[in-house]
């Protein structure tokens, strides 16, 4: 059965039974429905966050796929649940965009779910389209404060970088001329949409502490230069208020629930390769204050993701995982063992073995912050006993946990094993992580840490522009943030075509951008794409209603 046939054989609880599970006063929920329900922000309780096992699920390197770390998160914390441990999973919103495009769905697969699927794939309960009215009324501002004759800042429309977004892919929309049509209608100038996930104001949204400090990251986005030299932020539009007023609702996270009446925590969706990849510090946090294990995940691999959650949202949150579950699949391992794309499911133990290196590069990342690594093989149908027994084997090489995991397949009774190894790890666990750089240091020596440490590589160079970027950023006084650096997912290195584990290559940083709001710059490597475009057949093709009002074609 597809993922939407199996999701609809359940019968969803009351989502007030499930936030009784969960030990969130019932009273106190805004619900949305019969089966989704907003959480107020303070709700969340500090002394409970300490008591509270922090666990994040990451991946390999993955391949273009995906390796199932949703789905592992979800199948995980219904094996916490099962083995008597009082356990939620904290998630990212799925976009619209790849919805329609390629995955037709995020919201984990088989039976391993969060339900309602398609309310949770489609609009959800309003958040996207709440960021989006708040980037773009920042984008209407600008230009209407250039336009203005009477409350001009002097704005130099050449140094202005702030977009619009739109929760669609759309690859027409990438560079745009708005202000055409006279002097009635703008000024003309090139600019151009990025994709809802990629915008600023989400990263700002999943690391704000509360309303208050949301509105104070807003009012720090930084938009730009006068023609006199001088910086410019949202705050002197006096954009901050109004924002926070689209935001006021979008700021607190949704409870849903797992196929197996678990609670699940929803909330923001920022990209992995151009922000930080993780659900929001709140919904983290909630979490926790009600959890004995909370379950999360960042976006892409251990190399992307998740070391943008140590180092950016767990230094700027003050939390500490107790382990990594690093998601491995047979297929991946293969990919990056020289093994084509279109014959990832025939057997191939010698493929296999030299994608170990892979695998073993991110098992030294994850012990580098020094936090226990547990290994969930996450099987597939094609998956042999003999290239499973050959990761096994590499994992007693490591001195690693491993367990296979067919939460796909089994849900929570597919993940026992893999809890059971997650509990040890969690035991076992006695000091906070170690992050990788000191905010303090500088952004080279940031960028030349995770380079060298994370990535691998030999060293970094810097393009011209590049070069110039830090000399702004100091100038800005801002080279005290923390970096969220910005390259592909397909390699350990900036080019996409070396697998494996490269070795003795160069990180190119083509320029760095700055995100003040969000509290972080952003260093370019490769070409990174925020507006995704369609492919020949996208997903939408097959997505359809009935006359009834069932949906069909979400997978």
């Amino acid at each position: 059965m597809k993922d939407i046939e199996i999701a609809r054989q359940v019968t969803l609880k009351p989502i007030s039974s499930i936030a009784e599970k969960l030990g969130a006063p019932i009273e106190q929920l805004e619900p949305y429905g019969r089966d989704k329900a907003k959480i107020p922000v303070d709700l969340i309780d500090a002394e409970s966050i300490e008591k509270s096992n922090l666990i994040l699920v990451s991946a390999i390197s993955p391949t273009p796929a995906g390796e199932g770390k949703t789905t592992m998160s979800i199948g995980l914390t219904e094996g916490l649940n099962r083995l008597g441990k009082k356990a939620a999973v904290v998630l990212r919103e799925p976009s619209l965009g790849p919805v329609f495009g390629i995955k037709g769905g995020a919201t984990g697969g088989g039976y391993s779910q969060v339900l309602p699927m398609e309310d949770i794939n489609l609009h959800f309960t309003g958040d996207f389209a709440a960021i989006e009215k708040a980037h773009n009324l920042l984008s209407a501002l600008i230009d209407n404060n250039i336009q203005s004759k009477t409350n001009s800042l002097n704005l130099d429309p050449r140094t202005i970088s702030w977009k619009r977004v739109l929760d669609m892919n759309d690859r027409s929309l990438r560079h745009v001329i708005v202000g055409l049509g006279g002097t009635a209608s703008g000024i003309p100038r090139e600019t151009g949409f990025d994709i809802t996930a990629a915008s600023e104001i989400m990263a700002i949204l999943c690391l704000a502490d509360d309303l208050s400090n949301l509105k104070k990251r807003l009012g720090s986005i930084f938009i730009g230069f006068t023609f006199a030299g001088e910086p410019i932020y949202a705050r002197d539009l006096k954009a901050e208020g109004a924002m926070t007023v689209l935001l006021k609702d979008a700021i607190k996270p949704n409870l849903v629930q797992t196929m197996e009446g678990n609670p699940a925590i929803i909330h923001g969706g920022p990209f992995a390769n151009i922000a930080q990849g993780t659900n929001s510090v709140i919904a983290t946090r909630m979490g926790m204050t009600f959890s004995d294990y909370t379950v999360t995940e960042a976006g892409f691999g251990f190399d992307l993701g998740a070391e943008k959650f140590f180092d950016i949202k767990c230094q700027s949150a003050g939390l500490s995982p107790k382990a990594v579950v690093l998601t491995a699949t047979i297929r991946a391992l293969k990919y990056h063992g020289g093994k084509p794309l279109a014959e990832l499911t025939d057997p191939d133990v010698s493929a296999l073995k030299k994608g170990l290196s892979n695998l073993e590069k991110h098992i030294e990342n994850i012990k580098q912050f020094n936090v226990e690594p547990v290994i969930a093989i996450n099987r597939f149908l094609t998956d042999t006993d003999e290239e499973i027994e050959v990761i096994a084997s590499k994992a007693q090489e490591l001195g690693v946990q491993v367990a296979l995991a067919e939460v796909w397949a089994k849900g929570g009774e597919g993940a026992l094993d893999l809890a059971e190894k997650v509990v040890n790890a969690c035991e076992k666990a006695r000091a906070p992580f170690t992050p990788m750089y000191q905010w303090e240091d500088s952004i080279t020596t940031k960028i030349e840490k995770i380079a060298t440490c994370i990535y691998g590589a030999e060293h970094v160079d810097y393009t011209g522009q590049a070069k110039k970027d830090l000399r702004k950023i100091k100038n800005l006084g801002l080279d005290h943030l923390p970096i969220c650096i910005a390259k592909t997912q397909k390699s350990l290195s900036d080019n996409p075509k070396l697998l494996g584990r490269p070795k003795d290559f160069i990180i190119t940083v083509r320029e760095i951008e700055i995100a003040a709001g969000a509290g972080f710059v952003i260093p370019i490597t490769g070409n990174i794409m925020r507006m995704p475009g369609l492919p020949g057949k996208p997903a939408s093709e097959h997505i359809d209603i009935d006359r009834k009002g069932n949906i069909s074609g979400l997978f």
